[in-house]
């Protein structure tokens, strides 16, 4: 899957990090509601920070949101801790066979498809706001 876990577990912290925002919240406690060693926890939230969704201090355990969650979408989450390249929705098989029509075109053809379907899914998780998501979060925990 070329979607890692790594973009819902940082939905997972920035939820945590606003219902929780009366205090600060410690990578142990996040890594406690994730079931995930707290040094992922640190990965993640470092990257979070580097795309400025939160903001940590040296020294001082926690973190906070850095804006709003009515400015932080889906695809602000998704970009934040996309790797590389090789994190693309899609990946296409790199060494076909050149002698072979299907090998020789395969390539082309699927980039085009699998470009339009990440572009789409982008434009969709750019359209849900992490409010929209906490507030979908909240409204479940209260019927539960």
């Amino acid at each position: 899957m070329a979607i890692s876990s790594r973009f819902s577990v940082a939905v997972h912290i920035l939820s945590l990090l606003d219902i929780e925002k009366e205090g600060r919240i410690t990578s142990d406690y996040i890594a406690g509601s994730v079931n995930t060693n707290p040094v992922v926890i640190r990965r993640i939230m470092s990257m979070l920070s580097r795309a400025g969704l939160v903001t940590t201090s040296a020294g001082v355990a926690g973190a906070k949101l850095a804006r709003p969650l009515e400015q932080i979408t889906l695809l602000d989450v998704y970009r934040a801790v996309q790797v590389d390249i090789s994190d693309e929705l899609f990946s296409i098989h790199s060494n076909p066979n050149p002698d072979c029509q299907v090998g020789r075109n395969i390539q082309d053809t699927l980039e085009t498809a699998f470009t339009r379907a990440q572009n789409a899914m982008e434009q969709e998780l750019s359209s849900i706001t992490m409010n929209q998501v906490v507030s979908d979060l909240v409204r479940r925990a209260a019927a539960n």
